[in-house]
């Protein structure tokens, strides 16, 4: 896992000057995961500063120190502790989404298995200012190993009287129950999370009323990602002077970086928000040797790709939204020149299809016909006017789905469609991938019609 590189970049820059390492600063040591090791760092510091505040300054100072959801959209984190009525006389919950399957993006997991005690520090001071006695941490299921360091963390922090009754003194309680989901993509929206929580159907809610009015059980609670709330502690450690003097003024602090495709060194990456990708390629290696970048994205999947011509587009909310994409998990998927487009759409097409929960129409139907079309043009049974038929089928799902997945199914679409439009009209005319010789005649092979219209349904 990479979190500091030793080479010095072509400017003559030290990469440690371009890196912030704070939530992997010792992903790298033996055991890292531990409360010794987490102690030995300033752990639980954060804690004993944050219960000396009361729970409205420590909103208001969270607030002023700018952290953004690291989740993918970026709202402001304190302004969502602000949203949670008081004096209500309901029970307030904080849930932690660590329901990570949003493809290219890796660094929850990570982070869980390397450092969980971040993460449970920082659950206990959002507690506190939401005034909150019990949390939960929606884990994705598949991941094992990490359930299980993480039962363990925990267990440790009951063991130091960091979670449990009367916290340090402070008169807080707070109970933590760490939560196995089943593997559904829909569970990382946060409303799809709070049903399969409560046991239903993990799909999304209407909305209003919204997770802070109505959330959990009906009552006021907060939805934040594991690295939204790891990166609390080291805030109230530190002094959000210091979080503020990194990244952008709009963007502050520090974040993960997850590289990932065909580089010469993958893997997280902890930088100030605005660094560039020429900047992490520099620090990783580059694109693997004898190739060039093609295409990327710098949010995961669901992000409209970027291009070479964006190598310089600042890594945070508003440079990567004024280029016409969005940050989202900082999923940075690194294709090269060998990679088919087309191909790589709908692969991404066919997962968003079969990870749809089917709730709405746009979404249900329109990612089932984004991906017959996707796998007629790639194998060559394609047609022209197919290709302002993805448009018009994406923009029908843009904007219209109940959630966010729908838009994340369309951004491909628009993207590639935008970059790489003469790649999908050489599939066409070359009746096959012009990356695959191999396959431009396999339309031919279909029994069932001419080659022309297979698979494309009864009207077509």
């Amino acid at each position: 896992m990479m979190t500091l590189a030793a080479e010095i970049d072509h400017n003559g820059t030290s990469p440690e000057k371009l890196l912030a390492p704070v939530l992997s600063a010792f992903w790298d040591q033996p055991e890292s995961w531990t409360l010794d090791t987490y102690r030995r760092h300033e752990g639980y510091e954060g804690l004993r500063k944050a219960l000396a505040m009361t729970p409205d300054d420590l909103i208001a100072y969270v607030k002023d120190s700018g952290l953004r959801g690291r989740g993918g959209a970026g709202f402001p984190t304190g302004m969502k502790w602000q949203f949670i009525p008081q004096g209500d006389g309901k029970p307030h919950y904080l849930v932690v989404n660590a329901d990570e399957s949003e493809p290219g993006t890796c660094k929850d997991i990570p982070l869980l298995f390397a450092n969980p005690h971040s993460l449970i520090e920082g659950m206990v001071i959002a507690c506190y200012a939401i005034r909150s006695s019990h949390a939960f941490i929606y884990l994705r299921g598949e991941v094992v190993p990490v359930l299980r360091r993480l039962h363990e963390a925990v267990r440790e922090a009951y063991e130091a009287g960091y979670l449990g009754t009367n916290i340090l003194g402070s008169g807080l309680d707070l109970e933590l129950t760490v939560h196995a989901g089943a593997g559904a993509y829909i569970c990382g929206e946060e409303t799809a999370l709070l049903d399969s929580l409560e046991g239903r159907r993990g799909q999304p809610r209407l909305r209003p009323p919204f997770p802070a009015v109505a959330g959990l059980y009906a009552c006021p609670t907060v939805v934040n990602n594991v690295e939204s709330i790891a990166s609390v502690p080291a805030i109230l450690n530190k002094g959000k002077d210091w979080f503020k003097s990194m990244g952008s003024e709009k963007s502050p602090g520090f974040t993960l970086y997850s590289l990932s495709g065909h580089v010469t060194s993958p893997g997280q990456y902890e930088a100030p928000l605005g660094i560039t990708l020429r900047q992490l390629l520099d620090m990783s290696g580059g694109i693997r040797a004898g190739h060039r970048l093609k295409f990327w994205t710098p949010g995961g999947s669901s992000t409209p790709m970027f291009t070479e011509e964006h190598l310089d587009v600042p890594l945070d909310y508003e440079g990567v939204g004024a280029a016409g994409s969005m940050l989202g998990t900082k999923a940075l998927q690194c294709f090269d020149e060998t990679t088919c487009v087309v191909r790589a759409v709908t692969r991404w097409t066919e997962f968003y299809a079969h990870e749809s929960c089917g709730k709405c129409t746009p979404c249900r139907e329109g990612t089932y016909w984004l991906v017959q079309l996707l796998r007629d043009i790639e194998a060559g049974r394609g047609e022209m006017a197919d290709l302002d038929k993805l448009n018009d089928i994406a923009d029908n799902i843009n904007g219209k789905s109940f959630c966010a997945l729908g838009d994340g199914a369309a951004s491909p679409i628009f993207s590639s469609l935008k970059y790489f439009r003469e790649e999908y009209e050489q599939h066409i005319t070359g009746q096959g991938c012009p990356f695959d010789p191999a396959r431009s005649t396999a339309w031919a092979d279909d029994k069932n019609t001419d080659g022309k219209n297979a698979h494309r349904g009864v009207n077509a």
